[in-house]
């Protein structure tokens, strides 16, 4: 991986960090190489 695909990667990760309180972040990885992120939010209700 190209260190400019990995710096739009790791800002894209920062970016859903800080738009989730709880959740997970999920990379998709085909041929080796990271081809989509999903994001899980989970709503906490006390």
């Amino acid at each position: 991986m190209e260190q400019n695909q990995f710096e739009k990667i790791a800002d894209q990760i920062e970016k859903l960090l800080s738009t989730m309180k709880y959740g997970s972040i999920t990379l998709v990885v085909q041929d080796g190489k990271i081809i989509q992120l999903e994001k899980n939010e989970k709503v906490r209700i006390k």
